[in-house]
Parts: structure tokens; C-alpha cells; sequence
């Protein structure tokens, strides 16, 4: 199987690295300089949405939605997919010039599968557009929230009403003031069978009783402008229409969003360490020490080596998860999706730790992405659930499917 890439997926990939070569390359330090300004904290630097706009004018928007969503999809399968978002993740926060990053991508996909029309023309077309930002409010802090059904937040009726009662941690991007609306996961029917227990609502940012605990800190990292924070919902009321698809539909949503969502995850992976590996070998083409370049010793050579095969392992792989989502549905895709997440975080963490080392000091300050990469992908291998628990899922379906 070849995943040969079809002509137009060429010529958007091809108008992608140009667009990358010409403005999100030569911005890689602004952003830097801006966002680690704390006079600046979680506002974009004023030339971001200039961008967004750029992009939006030559087609290169809402890449992520696969064809099964149209009219919101620009048509593309999930392998023709896939080779996009690897570009479009060579640098860490370009996804978002393209509307194609998360938790928004996500959120949108939930939406487009899942919303009423009340609920797309208020929240979706918005989203799609670029104009308003979301957040996933999933995981809790007294639990473990690798296991969707144990969340305990309540979501209880009262009349024409919900009322939420609970804490959330690791909300990415609520606290950026773009976000407008928050897909909230808890328990609103405690008499189900446990995969049936759990909802997903939606509540607006400004709702009363929606009270930001704290700030977040990743590797002592603030992640402005999206960030991650700790919630308080303290008696939070919101409309029975802000259900989404209906009481104890939550464990299902949150699996149907999970999904594509690791597959996208790890090409984005697959991209920010290729981009370590392109990095790597111009710095040891370029830098001389104990009277060679460092390309000309072995040990280095070793681990160019070692980079170039983790990194097209993982891009395999990863293809093959989207092949058999486009082939044959994202039951039988479970196996694969599990793989790459288990696969993808650690190998970009791999290739961010030798691109680290032949850089030198070089690689441990803001002079180029391979410190990001190092904690992004070292913070993936927790966020969306973690190693063992996809580890185990996978060993399980594998010794099922072994022994009939």
C-alpha cells in the first residue's frame, strides 16, 4: 500500500509549504517574543489574524473536517489528510493559522456529527469561520480521568434547565478571551449502565458560576494565548436545548471526538519531528567541533539514522490508521488509533532529545522549536489518555483477535 497522494491534496500540500515558507517560518521568533511577554498573556500577536485571514483567501482552511461532514468538509478523506496536517505542524502553533488546531478542531467535528441546527448556527458556523474559539472540558482532578465514565461532575435537570456542579482541570484555551462556548462532560444519569451515565452540554464562557480556579503551569509553561486552567462550576444553569445529542450520550461523544482527534495528533507529531530532523542536520552540517563538522562522526550519523527510521515508522502507521477510518469506520480503526498514540508522542520525544543533543546548548533555549517539542510530546503521552492505558486496550483487542 503505497498511500499515494492524489493531485489535489499536491497542490493544497504545495500551496501549504509555500504559504509556511513565506509566513509562518520567518514568524517563529515573533511569536516567541510575544507570547512570552506576560504584558501580553493570552492575547495573540497583531499580526496572527492577518494570517488566519491569508489563509482563509487561498483555500487553506478547515483542512481537518474529513469528507462525511460536508457541507462543513472541504472533501478530503483521512489519508489525504493526513500529509497536510504534517506540514501545517512544522511549527507548533501554525495550526491555528489554518483553524485546523485543538480543541476547536474537535469541537467542531462534534458539532457537525452530533449538533441540532439551533446548535450549529449558534456555535458551529462561527467556529468554522474563524471568528469565536472552544474548549473540552473533560478531565477532573479527584479522579481518574484516563476513564471517561468515572467523571463525576453533575449535570441534573431542573425544569427547562441543567444545573452543573463540579471541578475541571486541564481545560485547554477557556481562558483565552476568544473562547466563547465550553463542551462540559458529567454525570447526568448515575441509574444507566456506566456507558451510559455520562452527557455532554454546552455552556457558554460567560455562563454565572463558571469560576476559573487557576492557571495551569506545562514544564512551568503558561501556553498563553490558548493555556490551561482549573474550573469551578458552581451552580451552573444553562438550557435544556444545550444538551447535545441527548442524556447519556457523553461516553459515546467523547470516544467519536477522541478518535480523529489522536490520529490528527499524531501527524502533527510525525511533522514537529521532522522538522527536528531537518534542524538536526543542517546544525550538523553546519557546526564544527574537535576539527570536523559533526556530520562527519559516526555517533551522530547513528542518530540521523535512528530519526529518519522512527519518524517514517510513525508516518506509516499513522496513514494506515487513517486508511482503515476511511476504509472500513473508526470501530475497526480502535487498533490503529491506539497504536499511534502510543507510538507518536514517544517517538517525536526521541528525535526532540537527539536534535537536543547535537545542538548543544543551542537545543535547550527559545532559538528553535526543539524544546516544545521535547515537553509536547513528553505532555502527550498523559493528555488523551495515557501509554499504559492505550498499551492495555491494545494488548487486550490483540490477544482476542490472536486467539479467535
Amino acid at each position: 500500500m503505497g498511500f499515494e497522494t492524489s493531485e489535489k491534496v499536491m497542490a493544497l500540500n504545495t500551496k501549504l509549504e509555500v504559504f509556511m515558507d513565506e509566513h509562518i517560518y520567518p514568524r517563529e521568533h515573533d511569536w516567541n517574543e510575544w507570547t512570552l511577554n506576560q504584558d501580553n498573556l493570552w492575547e495573540t500577536p497583531p499580526w496572527f489574524d492577518e494570517l488566519r485571514e491569508l489563509a482563509k483567501a487561498e483555500g487553506l482552511w478547515n483542512l481537518f473536517l474529513p469528507h462525511e461532514y460536508e457541507p462543513w468538509s472541504p472533501g478530503l478523506t483521512n489519508v489525504e489528510i493526513a500529509p497536510l496536517f504534517e506540514t501545517m505542524s512544522k511549527v507548533i502553533w501554525a495550526q491555528a493559522v489554518f483553524n485546523c488546531n485543538a480543541p476547536d478542531r474537535g469541537n467542531m467535528e462534534v458539532l457537525a456529527k452530533y449538533g441540532t441546527q439551533e446548535q450549529q448556527e449558534q456555535w458551529l458556523k462561527p467556529l468554522l469561520a474563524g471568528e469565536i474559539r472552544s474548549a473540552y472540558a473533560m478531565t477532573e482532578p479527584q479522579v481518574a480521568s484516563s476513564d471517561a465514565t468515572n467523571m463525576e461532575l453533575e449535570i441534573i435537570r431542573d425544569g427547562d434547565e441543567y444545573v452543573l456542579n463540579g471541578r475541571k482541570w486541564w481545560t485547554t484555551n477557556a481562558i483565552n478571551p476568544r473562547c466563547k462556548i465550553m463542551l462540559v462532560m458529567g454525570k447526568s444519569n448515575p441509574e444507566n449502565d456506566r456507558h451510559r451515565q455520562h452527557s455532554t452540554i454546552l455552556v457558554p464562557r460567560d455562563t454565572p458560576g463558571v469560576k476559573l480556579v487557576r492557571e495551569l503551569r506545562v514544564f512551568d509553561n503558561l501556553h498563553s494565548p490558548g493555556g490551561e486552567a482549573e474550573f469551578l462550576f458552581d451552580n451552573v444553569r444553562v438550557p435544556v436545548s444545550n444538551m447535545i445529542k441527548g442524556e447519556g450520550c457523553g461516553f459515546e461523544i467523547a470516544q467519536g471526538r477522541l478518535g480523529p482527534g489522536r490520529f490528527q495528533y499524531a501527524m502533527g507529531l510525525v511533522g514537529l519531528a521532522q522538522r527536528c530532523l531537518e534542524l538536526m542536520c543542517a546544525r550538523a552540517d553546519d557546526r564544527v567541533a574537535f576539527g570536523e563538522k559533526l556530520i562527519k562522526k559516526t555517533s551522530v550519523q547513528h542518530e540521523i539514522a535512528r530519526c529518519r527510521c522512527d519518524i517514517e515508522q510513525a508516518r506509516l502507521l499513522t496513514l494506515q490508521a487513517a486508511h482503515v477510518m476511511d476504509t472500513q469506520g473508526m470501530k475497526a480503526a480502535i487498533p490503529y488509533i491506539s497504536m499511534v498514540k502510543i507510538v507518536a508522542p514517544n517517538m517525536a520525544q526521541q528525535v526532540a532529545d537527539r536534535a537536543m543533543q547535537v545542538f548543544g546548548g543551542m537545543g535547550v533555549c527559545q532559538d528553535t522549536l526543539i524544546p516544545e517539542v521535547f515537553t509536547l510530546a513528553r505532555f502527550s503521552r498523559i493528555a488523551d489518555g495515557p501509554d499504559e492505558v492505550h498499551m492495555s486496550q491494545l494488548g487486550k483487542l490483540t490477544a482476542r483477535e490472536l486467539n479467535g
